[in-house]
């Protein structure tokens, strides 16, 4: 799973610093280095998911998120479709919190368990 976790670390990291020219940047830069520190951890001190603080600091960061995706959804008709998230910017916000909001539960299901591993079937890389 670390390898997972490095791959959307660094995709995480890219999203921010593509957000340098934004007029919000600086929210969004924050907004992706949530998920990006979450991963971070998991490639390399996954056994800090064992501690309670850090536990419950990755399911605050995961509840944030969604809602966050609440509060960023986008309300144009089609959001998804390429005419629509290349032109209106709240569609674009959206679908971006729902991919940190993504990323974070991958980085909670993959995480190692107290007292276990983690609760996919998948094995550490």
């Amino acid at each position: 799973m670390r390898f997972l976790n490095g791959f959307m670390m660094l995709l995480m990291l890219m999203c921010a610093g593509v957000q340098y020219n934004d007029p919000d940047g600086v929210l969004w830069m924050a907004i992706y280095a949530v998920p990006s520190f979450w991963c971070a951890v998991g490639v390399f001190h996954p056994q800090s998911f064992n501690w309670t603080i850090c536990r419950w600091g990755l399911i605050v960061s995961l509840l944030g998120s969604c809602f966050g995706v609440m509060w960023f959804w986008p309300e144009a008709e089609s959001f998804w479709q390429k005419s629509v998230w290349f032109e209106t910017e709240a569609a674009r916000e959206g679908m971006g919190m729902m991919i940190v909001a993504i990323v974070l539960l991958i980085t909670w299901l993959t995480s190692p368990k107290p007292g276990g591993r983690s609760t996919t079937a998948m094995t550490d890389c």
